[in-house]
């Protein structure tokens, strides 16, 4: 068996991609790995790029898009590797990331997931790649800025985990699908990512399943990777993509939270998310293409 599986998604994101795959051929992982590709009907020369440049690279060839879970699904079963590394093509590695984060699973047998710690372009702490749960007060508190009012509340700051030092490791409840590392015996037991959930969600949906099976979600800032956030297909369908990062919150709430509220908080609750999706779509209709 291999060491490591990188799964890389796609959507019309060949220039990023490539830049991805050149900066895993100058810092690969110190054990046999393998890259697999799943394109979700780029109409941006992605394939035959690959086909051309990366001819190691397995490639999944979608013709339509297909989300974000169904094909990280496709790529996991074909995977052969202890761990698996569910990668956004948006990002670029800029040091030794991978071997950093596969010794520290093979030193802590306990841990299903982890994360590097992932900047922003400019260098800047990408403070979403580790968070909690996404639960009412925790999402309440980061859009309305409360958190930022009030400090020192854990509860409204808890989708951030603002508390925590960035160069600490740290169990945390989530992290982001951008650069996940997986377990081979975690995925085993979990399963795969939810495919109700066409994008968004799903990597919080799939910590809190991997945490209830008794893994740990681990924050890991031992290597660093930087994210180029928006850029690995979303930005290709702005629309959509705001639709579906609110039907999949609504999806994540019903699916884990709801039984925990009064069905009048629970309205009350779908409406905000209603108005914040409104609001999204008119900021999207007046902001500059």
């Amino acid at each position: 068996m291999i060491e490591l599986s990188i799964c890389i998604l796609t959507l019309n994101s060949s220039d990023y991609l490539r830049a991805c795959l050149d900066s895993i051929r100058e810092f690969p992982p110190e054990g046999d790995y393998e890259i697999i590709v799943a394109d979700n009907g780029s109409n941006d020369g992605t394939v035959a790029m690959l086909e051309q440049e990366f001819p190691e690279v397995q490639i999944i060839r979608n013709e339509r898009n297909l989300g974000f879970t169904k094909p990280n699904n496709q790529m996991l079963c074909l995977a052969k590797g202890k761990f698996f590394l569910v990668l956004n093509p948006d990002t670029k590695l800029i040091e030794d990331c991978f071997n950093p984060q596969l010794k520290y699973l093979h030193d802590h047998p306990g841990v299903g997931i982890s994360i590097p710690k992932v900047l922003n372009a400019d260098g800047s702490f990408q403070q979403q790649s580790r968070r909690g749960e996404a639960r009412p007060l925790e999402v309440i508190g980061y859009f309305t800025k409360l958190g930022k009012l009030f400090p020192r509340s854990k509860v409204l700051n808890g989708y951030l985990m603002s508390w925590l030092p960035e160069d600490e490791v740290a169990e945390v409840k989530a992290v982001s699908g951008s650069c996940m590392f997986i377990r081979r015996e975690t995925w085993e037991q979990v399963g795969g990512f939810d495919e109700n959930f066409f994008a968004y969600q799903e990597d919080s949906d799939y910590c809190l399943r991997t945490r209830e099976k008794g893994w740990q979600v681990m924050y890991v800032p031992l290597s660093r990777i930087i994210h180029y956030a928006g850029m690995g297909g979303s930005k290709a369908q702005p629309v959509h993509s705001i639709y579906q990062w609110h039907r999949s919150y609504y999806l994540y709430y019903r699916k884990h939270f709801a039984k925990d509220h009064f069905f009048l908080f629970n309205w009350f609750y779908y409406l905000l998310m209603a108005i914040k999706f409104a609001l999204a779509l008119l900021k999207n209709l007046f902001k500059p293409h």
